[in-house]
């Protein structure tokens, strides 16, 4: 006789499969996260500088390996610094905006 709380064995390793997926998916979140704001930075400055986003991540890249993480401090202050000029430097429609 099958115990009541277990009609049906086979159900366990699909709850399984869903619990190791869920990490995956939560992984693949913070990934999405980090590209969608993260390439916002290289995107602007390549506009700045009239030159490709690709030449921008990977000079950023390069940078990083070469100074032991210099590249990334720069990056994070470039961000930073351009959140900051956003918010300073929004256009307002009229003057009574502010």
């Amino acid at each position: 006789m099958k115990s009541p709380t277990n009609k049906h064995p086979h159900t366990e390793p699909s709850r399984a499969r869903v619990e190791q997926t869920e990490p995956i998916g939560f992984f693949y979140r913070i990934l999405y996260y980090f590209q969608k704001r993260g390439f916002e930075v290289s995107r602007r400055i390549a506009e700045r500088l009239g030159i490709r986003t690709r030449v921008v991540r990977t000079t950023f890249i390069y940078l990083t390996f070469a100074t032991l993480g210099f590249g990334f401090a720069l990056y994070l202050f470039l961000a930073f610094w351009l959140k900051i000029k956003d918010l300073v430097y929004t256009k307002r429609t009229s003057v009574f905006d502010l």
